[in-house]
């Protein structure tokens, strides 16, 4: 660290709030339940950086279980960049990861610090904004649902168990929670969630991409009117198209990249991932 000064401590509740109010500074637009949810993934990963008591950076390091953990959240104000506060906070998280596999979805232009510090490039995430419009579709919300059953739908698609998150996530206030069920077995299921500005969809997971429209479908006919952001893999072409169809553009990308062995994952799949903070 270049300023003896600055402290980097575990995050209270509190301060996750401030860190949402900085995403949200950033041009990141928070989901309005994000500090809550995020926060029962695992309340011992979240980093605060504190020059003399006053805060001036975090770091969220969500460790999911003994192999697999995510980082997001890095933010530095800016009269604290290029002081050491942002390597500082990197330290925190790597320590908190231990030997765990991390995965991080990495803003373009700082991708070659994280390369220095061991993480690899796996796939190109771009975030895909439109506007909500009333569709025809034939899913409701559903009614009696096996969290156990959903859990291990989702498993197929992030690397790691998410239970306290995915239990807060897909009942979070204002939300909305699609489930596509076929042959007596989950198919495919999106979740609905309300942001400062608009909605965003994430997950959306579909086995085909005819479930992956019809889930889209359904869940933005709750954001009639709104704007509607999409996160996707784009070695998915089928994602892309989906965007494209509805007739969504492209406003922002990222890389997701990993240090370690990165998971094997159905790509072709995952329609819209969960989120760029968590994975």
């Amino acid at each position: 660290m270049n300023n003896p000064e600055l402290v980097v401590r575990r995050m209270t509740p509190d301060d996750l709030a401030l860190a949402v109010e900085w995403a949200a500074a950033e041009g990141w637009n928070p989901g309005l339940n994000d500090a809550e949810c995020f926060y029962h993934a695992d309340p011992n990963g979240f980093f605060m950086a504190e020059l003399d008591g006053t805060p001036v950076g975090c770091i969220s390091a969500v460790a999911y279980d003994e192999s697999f953990g995510f980082v997001g959240f890095y933010i530095t104000i800016p009269k604290m960049r290029r002081y050491g506060t942002g390597m500082a906070l990197l330290h925190a998280a790597k320590n908190y990861m231990g030997d765990r596999t991390i995965g991080a979805d990495g803003v373009l232009n700082m991708v070659d610090k994280y390369l220095q510090i061991g993480f690899c490039p796996a796939h190109k995430n771009a975030r895909y904004q439109g506007v909500g419009v009333a569709r025809a579709s034939s899913l409701v919300d559903p009614v009696n649902l096996s969290f156990t059953e959903l859990e291990a739908y989702d498993r197929r698609f992030f690397t790691a168990p998410r239970s306290r998150f995915l239990k807060s996530w897909i009942h979070q206030t204002g939300g909305r929670c699609k489930v596509v069920r076929a042959e007596g077995r989950i198919v495919g299921y999106g979740v609905l969630r309300p942001c400062r500005q608009g909605f965003k969809i994430g997950p959306l997971f579909a086995d085909t991409p005819e479930l992956a429209d019809e889930l889209y479908r359904s869940l933005v006919s709750h954001a009639e009117g709104s704007l509607v952001f999409l996160d996707l893999p784009v070695c998915n072409k089928a994602a892309l198209e989906l965007a494209e169809r509805y007739g969504m553009t492209r406003v922002f990308e990222t890389e997701r990249i990993y240090r370690g062995a990165p998971p094997v994952l159905p790509l072709e799949q995952i329609y819209g991932i969960t989120s760029f903070e968590l994975g």
